[in-house]
């Protein structure tokens, strides 16, 4: 059976909440793992800038290790690079959107949080979510860059500050009856027990990477696989590291075989 290989795509390391999902699923595919951190965050660019970065970097890439699919791992650029990409690649594109659906399904005060990144969290798209699915619902909006620079010092291996994780959602502690929280980063996923300790009222913490994981199998059945060169797992970054051997370290625990840097 032929293996399939999948990029894993985002501004920062928050795609491997997504990758993890995938691996449990399809442990025995090949999987590359991009982060543009010349661009990171996302959140600060214009969608212009998003757009072109991520088409460059996906070519790129295809060139050298023909990919069987794309998954956008990162939910502000996925509102809005999706369609771009897909006028580009034959291969399917996978994309991570907040999963407001669920979120207002599962909650039983009907007020539920979107807590994401500050792109998204203002996004047409993300508006268009809210009225399809949970105008029944009060639902928070909380945009945080300081959330991902935390789950990112995480992956890293240091310790979470805690004081300027509550510091970030004390807009949010005194909501008593907030019992659901949309995960709409992908970074957020890696910091759920520590957001859960800062919001103990929160019951339901909706996170999208089980049901992407499934989405990318059931596209990957369909498609009729070429037999290729072994590629090992392994990470691509857009400008060097001055940390590279210490994330390394990190990721190998992820199962990747090194970073290489894009040039």
């Amino acid at each position: 059976m032929n293996k399939s290989t999948v990029l894993f795509f985002d501004s920062g390391m928050g795609g491997l909440s997504v990758y993890r999902e995938a691996k449990k699923l399809m442990p025995d595919n090949h999987y590359l793992y991009c982060f543009d951190n010349a661009g990171f965050p996302y959140s600060e660019k214009s969608e212009e800038t998003i757009i072109q970065r991520t088409l460059d970097i996906c070519k790129k890439i295809n060139q050298d290790y023909p990919l069987d699919a794309i998954v956008i791992a990162c939910n502000t650029a996925s509102t809005v690079v999706l369609p771009p990409l897909r006028e580009q690649f034959s291969i399917p594109i996978v994309g991570t959107v907040p999963a407001i659906k669920p979120a207002a399904e599962i909650s039983q005060t009907k007020h539920i949080g979107l807590l994401a990144t500050k792109g998204t969290v203002k996004r047409p798209y993300v508006n268009d979510l809210i009225h399809q699915f949970a105008s029944h619902c009060v639902v928070e909006r909380l945009g945080s860059t300081k959330l991902v620079e935390i789950a990112e010092h995480k992956i890293q291996g240091k310790s979470v500050d805690l004081i300027a994780l509550k510091n970030e959602l004390s807009p949010w502690t005194s909501i008593e009856n907030l019992d659901t929280i949309c995960l709409g980063c992908t970074h957020f996923p890696l910091i759920k027990d520590e957001i859960q300790i800062c919001l103990p009222q929160v019951k339901n913490f909706m996170d999208p990477g089980a049901a992407i994981a499934k989405r990318l199998q059931f596209l990957l059945d369909k498609l009729d696989i070429a037999l290729k060169l072994e590629v090992k797992n392994q990470v691509f970054c857009t400008q060097d590291l001055e940390n590279n051997h210490q994330l390394e370290r990190a990721l190998a625990l992820w199962g990747f075989e090194g970073i290489s840097s894009l040039k």
